[in-house]
């Protein structure tokens, strides 16, 4: 086993920090946060443990090596002498994926040529387009770094999550919106408008101590490096906590509803979970203690969207404060006006990201 690989964990640009505090929490070494994610360090097992565990991550990247490199006979001198055989098996498909930035080898495809060619006559491994390996290369500056995707499909996709609505939230953001939230597994969550269900499963989930990626497969189970035995022991490992707090989501949509029961019980937090028909204007607080209330509402993409929306902001703030006063919220939205329709009293620092490619920001609240 080949100890301190440089591990690069992905996220969406904005939310570092989260990742950051999230594998300092499950005590990975080295973490650094960097553009658009952050680095650890650890052998092959502690590769599959940050896709195993980690839930804001959107891919687990392992950088096999890296040179300086200006032509291309360059290139395909180095790439035939690269040592594949270490990490990859020759009767595993691979594909390759290149980048090029402010060099001198500018054509990614040619590069991408070279590569292919010496995994195939050096390792005699077959190039697929639709393989589930996935080797990376960048060259930036004249350096050329080889990473492998060691995921395969992104984290989001924990495995159990079937039906999903339209624009949906995907799972890893959700976990690090609520972990930006002030949310330790140990409060109720309440999403008034629930779409698909994932605030509301990843909070049971974090409170269950489950592992989000305790039901999928992953692009490392095919490497050189995999151990069968010890990844089925590091699994086993993982086990459901007891938990007395349950998670609310509502929607007036009842396609959305019944989508969400089936969502969670897919993800075994059923017990739970309640989701409810209703509209914002009838929401009321749970029995128990007070917690968090996260909404993912409509935002406006066009110009007259926002006019159209600040009714449903108004009213979604007058029922969060006549019914919800020691509660904390939370709120996704990508206009100022619309957030400021609610009347709520959010925080000056708001953590702006992106979602679908819109650029919005998380408003939230201490307890209102």
């Amino acid at each position: 086993m080949t100890a301190d690989l440089e591990i690069f964990l992905s996220t969406v640009p904005g939310l570092e920090n989260a990742l950051l505090a999230e594998a300092l929490e499950k005590n990975f070494t080295g973490a650094e946060k960097t553009k658009g994610g952050i680095t650890v360090s650890g052998d092959w097992p502690e590769v599959w443990r940050a896709n195993l565990m980690m839930r804001g991550a959107s891919k687990v990247l392992v950088r096999l090596g890296s040179f300086k490199v200006q032509h291309l006979a360059k290139l395909d001198k180095q790439a035939r002498k690269f040592p594949w055989g270490d990490t990859l098996r020759p009767d595993v498909p691979v594909r390759v994926e290149v980048s090029t930035k402010k060099s001198r080898i500018y054509h990614s495809k040619a590069a991408a040529e070279r590569f292919e060619t010496a995994i195939r006559e050096e390792l005699g491994a077959e190039i697929s387009p639709d393989a589930d390996l996935c080797i990376k290369i960048r060259i930036v500056n004249d350096i050329c770094t080889i990473s492998l995707d060691t995921s395969g499909e992104g984290l989001h996709k924990r495995g159990h999550k079937e039906a999903v609505n339209k624009a949906p939230m995907r799972e890893n953001l959700a976990a690090l919106l609520l972990r930006e939230c002030g949310y330790e597994g140990t409060e109720p969550v309440v999403d008034p408008m629930c779409g698909s269900g994932t605030f509301v499963i990843e909070a049971a989930e974090i409170a269950s101590g489950l592992a989000p990626g305790r039901t999928r497969s992953f692009a490392f189970e095919k490497l050189a490096s995999f151990n069968q035995e010890a990844w089925e022991a590091l699994k086993a490992q993982n086990t459901a906590e007891e938990t007395s707090v349950r998670f609310y989501g509502f929607d007036r949509d009842s396609g959305a509803v019944k989508m969400s029961a089936a969502n969670a019980k897919r993800a075994g937090v059923e017990g739970l979970t309640v989701f409810t028909k209703q509209a914002i204007s009838e929401l009321t607080p749970t029995d128990g203690p007070k917690g968090l209330v996260i909404i993912n509402p409509p935002y406006g993409a066009r110009i007259g969207d926002v006019k159209k929306l600040q009714p449903l902001y108004e009213t979604l703030g007058k029922t969060l404060k006549a019914g919800f006063r020691g509660w904390r919220i939370g709120l996704v939205t990508n206009n100022d006006d619309l957030a400021k329709a609610c009347g709520l009293p959010f925080r000056k620092k708001k953590t702006a990201f992106s979602h679908g490619g819109i650029p919005v920001k998380l408003y939230s609240t201490l307890r209102i």
